[in-house]
């Protein structure tokens, strides 16, 4: 099996609805963003992914969500905008995103809120 792995980055503001503790205020984070395709097969020209295309597809959700109260951005307005819920989120989006490529799949989006603090999902 093999793995595509990019990083990125965006800033965004957000409180933790329901939460007792410093989160629940308004406060901003510089989050960073890895993601990761897997599959079984190369390309023709041994490429799992292009790493270009890969970058287009991450940078088009996390665009939409740089310097924006998330609080506010849709479905944090219902869902509370927890750096686990962000990482579904991007996961999902990223997949929805990604070409028809036979084979490679979105395996996990790792999101830092911190540089000691993340969340993954894995599809």
């Amino acid at each position: 099996m093999f793995e595509v792995t990019i990083e990125e980055s965006f800033a965004a503001g957000h409180a933790l609805r329901n939460y007792k503790g410093k989160c629940e205020n308004v406060h901003g984070h510089n989050y960073r963003c890895q993601v990761t395709l897997e599959g079984a097969e190369l390309d023709h020209i041994g490429l799992l992914v292009d790493f270009v295309e890969l970058k287009k597809v991450v940078h088009a959700v996390l665009d939409r969500m740089d310097h924006q109260w998330l609080n506010d951005f849709p479905p944090f307005d219902k869902l509370n905008p927890s750096a686990e819920n962000m990482a579904k989120f991007i996961f999902d989006e990223v997949r929805s995103g990604l070409s028809e490529k036979r084979g490679v799949r979105v395996s996990a989006v790792k999101l830092w809120e911190t540089d000691t603090a993340s969340a993954t999902y894995r599809g």
